[in-house]
């Protein structure tokens, strides 16, 4: 008995010295090239890669830019010295081509901890999206969780800050905040399923503004081609959230229009509901939204203005008419400017009419630029910020 006891601890030891060598693949964390954000942008000419002697065909087509942190730096005890980050970019005509031409000239890049890519308007204009983060998505390596992001100019410049902040980083603490100015993020892995279903749809777009990032309106990417074509304000994204109800939190600022002074309305909640109608061949929506919340600031009555009924009835009439204006704006917008649906009404006709869906699905965004939308917009105010309630 004893004898078969020592026999198993024989057998068991080497198979723990096995187990316990580690991955025979791993790479020492300091050999490593951590990748935080991509920029792709329109070529420019650039000397040095015509001079190189790359020993393959290559267009100066595509600028790749790769933002990668310095250890060195971020783990350095006391001020840093220097920028805890570094750009580097190649130019060329294949996304991974470039992504091997840059593993030639220092330690492998890893996509690990990649938080956002970021494309040039140039190039989106240009290329379709769908072709440019094809490789990203295919690379078993890649996050698909990657915020996408298109840039007012070029996306090597909003990789770039004055600070000692890491801009990938800043991007993504940008997107965290919550505003009907701001929309719901789009990963890589979404827009990958907008674009599968040849849906219009609405990417967040950046501006570098005084040498610091700012999120600024949104860029419209078009179903069929999948390319830029235009822009939304600030105010007309604010008109998209109010349709889809996918707003968190917001102000609406607006105005008596018999005293020409200032009303704010804090935003609590807000339902929309968008209703298809089909009567033979016609089609129309119905939109009907409804919100509560407060006054949380006005220049008209300085006292205990919650004592004023009627100041309340009218102040949700402003508030409603300045909802209605931004949200006719934003439809006149998508519908008759860029002849996109991205407010999801072609959605509600496939679930609610598949049938008719079907016969106009092909051709959905020149369809919708001629149908109908009636508005319904119902606003409650709750309560009067810290004065009182109703």
């Amino acid at each position: 008995m004893e004898m078969l006891h020592r026999k198993k601890h024989y057998i068991l030891f080497p198979l723990c010295l096995i187990v316990l060598t580690g991955c025979w693949s791993s790479q020492e964390i300091e050999e490593l090239s951590f990748g935080i954000a991509k920029g792709i942008d329109l070529a420019d000419e650039e000397s040095v890669e015509q001079e190189m002697d790359v020993g393959y065909p290559k267009r100066n087509l595509i600028t790749l830019t790769d933002q990668i942190i310095l250890p060195e730096v971020t783990v350095a005890e006391g001020p840093p010295s220097q920028k805890p980050y570094q750009n580097v970019s190649h130019t060329g005509d294949s996304i991974h081509e470039m992504l091997r031409e840059n593993r030639l000239e220092r330690n492998s890049v890893t996509s690990h901890h990649l938080k956002a890519i970021v494309i040039g308007e140039g190039i989106a204009r240009k290329i379709s999206i769908q072709n440019l983060i094809n490789q990203l998505l295919r690379d078993n390596v890649s996050r698909r969780s990657s915020l996408l992001l298109i840039a007012k100019g070029k996306a090597s410049e909003t990789l770039e800050t004055q600070g000692k902040e890491i801009p990938g980083e800043q991007l993504k603490e940008i997107a965290t905040n919550e505003s009907t100015k701001l929309l719901q993020m789009v990963t890589i892995g979404d827009a990958s399923s907008k674009m599968a279903s040849n849906r219009s749809f609405l990417l967040q777009s950046v501006v570098k503004e005084k040498e610091e990032n700012k999120f600024a309106g949104a860029a419209i990417i078009q179903g069929k081609t999948k390319k830029l074509v235009g822009f939304l304000s600030e105010e007309e994204i604010g008109g998209i959230s109010w349709i889809t109800a996918k707003g968190k939190g917001g102000l609406v600022k607006t105005y008596d229009e018999e005293k020409k002074q200032l009303i704010v309305y804090e935003i609590l909640s807000m339902k929309s509901r968008i209703k298809p109608m089909v009567q033979g061949n016609e089609i129309s929506f119905d939109v009907k939204i409804k919100s509560e919340g407060r006054i949380t600031e006005d220049w008209l009555y300085p006292g205990n203005a919650i004592d004023n009924d009627r100041f309340l009835k009218a102040a949700e009439k402003e508030v409603e008419g300045k909802v209605r204006r931004m949200v006719e704006e934003t439809l006149t917008k998508i519908q008759k400017e860029y002849e996109a649906d991205v407010a999801g009404f072609g959605t509600q006709l496939g679930i609610h009419y598949p049938r008719v869906w079907e016969k106009v699905e092909k051709d959905w965004d020149k369809e919708f630029s001629q149908v109908p939308v009636n508005l319904n917009v119902k606003i409650n105010i709750k309560t009067y910020s810290a004065k009182g309630s109703k």
